[in-house]
């Protein structure tokens, strides 16, 4: 090992909120209206967000599971319907669907952004299909304008996966609000994650919002107890958490700007390896999250040996498709192939990318997947025999230094 570790999740997550948060559960604790969910301070969070948003409603919600289920349903995904998702992502994907009593039927990724093919979403569409769910992937978003025209084309909803993406923009609208409804994900990993779960829907739809309201608290309006409009969910959104998400809030977007330029200095140190097996994610800003930094490697599983013995943390989100999962083959054709998704969960490998991530630190990361190629290439044999060779890599000889 060469220098000190790079761990994969940061070390110091919420470390500089510790003593505000211990206040706040205090003060939220012992308030007189002894409110714990749904009350001041989720409003709050609530309006707060929707400033940011343009004005679009925001509703907070247990999780971004059960905000992208209560908008599929408040979209009027039912039994019978079809919703068009894509091959590769999170498993949320395919179950709220599922729970809503649709089917998820799934369409291949673009090869480059590894987010739904709209080509190939466009061949899945039956009488059946009720909605279009396109996800971002890790650090990039899908192509909404061309999503968004198929949809309107087809006569599709359009339900947007912006879990990861929150304050993401693509050609001037934020993600989340290029479909009919969006959801973000408050999970502590996101890029406004909390010690906790937790996630929010936005809509500039009043009416869908409106129904999402009831669906997360058993049916039941806000303010009012024990009358059921609906049959609704059990998705009501923490005080204490909505408390700490307001404190943090002003931060969110240095935060943001730290990680876009950790991002782009990955991109342009390690770009130069797409030739050598090794794939970056496109470059640039506009339609970029900055959630989790992935590299298709061709030797994933030799790479990421090769960092573990140098002391850089990864990770494997997604080693197979969804239609692979025993979960969900009932709804995979026989025979049916996801050629570009199944390829890319064999060679995904997330690199480390947290706010708190020194310059240096991406370097030195840089500079082990450098180490890794060079080695592969001169002894192919002995690709997991690993040494501190003297470091030849561009990494060492670039300063990384977005700032």
């Amino acid at each position: 090992m060469s220098g000190e570790p790079v761990p994969f999740f940061s070390p110091r997550l919420f470390e500089e909120d510790r003593a505000t948060a211990l206040r706040l559960i205090h003060e939220v604790g012992t308030a007189p209206e002894q409110r714990f969910i749904l009350g001041e301070h989720t409003r709050a969070l609530e309006d707060a967000l929707s400033r940011s948003l343009d004005g679009a409603h925001v509703v907070a919600c247990g999780s971004g599971t059960t905000a992208l289920t209560m908008a599929l349903a408040a979209l009027g995904v039912g039994r019978g319907d079809e919703v068009v998702v894509p091959a590769l992502g999170c498993a949320p994907l395919a179950s709220a669907p599922l729970a809503l009593g649709a089917t998820p039927v799934f369409a291949d990724v673009d090869p480059v952004t590894l987010t739904l093919d709209p080509e190939d979403a466009e061949r899945q569409v039956t009488a059946r299909t009720r909605a279009l769910v396109p996800a971002h992937l890790f650090s990039t978003m899908a192509d909404m304008p061309r999503l968004r025209a198929l949809a309107a084309a087809r006569g599709l909803r359009l339900m947007e996966d912006s879990a990861v993406a929150q304050g993401a923009v693509l050609a001037g609208t934020p993600a989340g609000l290029w479909g009919e409804a969006g959801v973000y994900s408050f999970v502590q990993v996101k890029t406004f994650g909390m010690p906790g779960e937790g996630g929010v829907v936005i809509t500039r739809d009043a009416e869908l919002a409106a129904r999402v309201r009831l669906l997360r608290n058993h049916g039941q309006a806000d303010g009012e107890r024990f009358t059921h409009r609906l049959v609704g969910h059990n998705s009501r959104f923490d005080e204490i958490q909505a408390r700490l998400q307001l404190h943090r809030l002003p931060g969110l977007a240095p935060r943001l700007a730290r990680r876009a330029q950790l991002v782009d200095a990955y991109t342009r140190l390690l770009a130069p390896l797409a030739e050598h097996g090794v794939i970056a994610p496109p470059p640039g800003r506009d339609g970029r999250c900055g959630y989790v930094y992935t590299v298709l490697a061709e030797d994933r599983d030799g790479l990421a040996g090769h960092l573990r013995a140098e002391g850089v943390g990864t990770h494997v989100y997604y080693p197979r498709a969804l239609p692979h999962h025993a979960a969900f083959r009932r709804c995979a054709p026989p025979g049916r192939r996801w050629p570009v998704a199944e390829s890319a969960a064999a060679r995904m490998l997330s690199l480390p990318l947290y706010p708190e991530l020194t310059d240096a630190q991406v370097a030195r990361v840089a500079d082990a997947v450098w180490r890794f190629v060079e080695r592969r290439a001169q002894h192919p044999e002995q690709i997991r025999e690993f040494s501190d060779a003297t470091d030849r890599s561009p990494a060492s000889r670039t300063e990384a230094n977005p700032r």
